[in-house]
């Protein structure tokens, strides 16, 4: 697969916009776990590669456990997750896939048991975010980078 071209630079302004929702995403209040929780999934679904390597990266640093990173694309047959976790990942499943979920009742309930309104909001804006980023990476074929190979122990 091959780039088609830097969208950052084909159009600084609409980059700046969408950097500035993030950084509005960054300092929302959201625990971080759960914003890394909202983009490493909603990339798994998107099948972007470049964000959800960033993303496992990031939350990584950020001291979350392999397995957690490593489980989060089969979430729903795994126990490693808590209450307020699946709930916020059915709800990034949900609006990730809006077209054909309609962001149904149940997940909505599942989020409700468990945060504010406030945070709902928050939830969804950083999910939109995400998405966005998603689709620019995606469409536009951004490439992420190759990481050096480890040596065996």
């Amino acid at each position: 697969m091959q780039a088609r071209f830097n969208f950052g630079k084909a159009a600084p302004d609409a980059y700046k916009a969408v950097a500035a929702l993030e950084q509005y995403v960054q300092e929302s209040g959201l625990d971080k776990r759960f914003i890394h929780l909202i983009k490493l999934r909603a990339s798994q679904i998107n099948g972007c590669a470049y964000c959800v390597d960033m993303h496992s990266k990031e939350a990584r640093h950020h001291g979350l456990s392999e397995q957690w990173i490593n489980l989060m694309c089969v979430w729903r047959e795994s126990p490693v997750y808590d209450a307020r976790e699946r709930a916020l990942l059915g709800w990034v499943d949900a609006v990730t896939k809006i077209a054909q979920t309609g962001a149904p009742d149940a997940d909505y309930e599942a989020l409700k048991a468990h945060f504010s309104e406030e945070e709902m909001t928050k939830i969804t804006v950083a999910i939109g975010t995400i998405n966005i980023w998603n689709r620019l990476a995606v469409g536009f074929r951004s490439q992420h980078p190759i990481d050096a190979p480890q040596k065996a122990a």
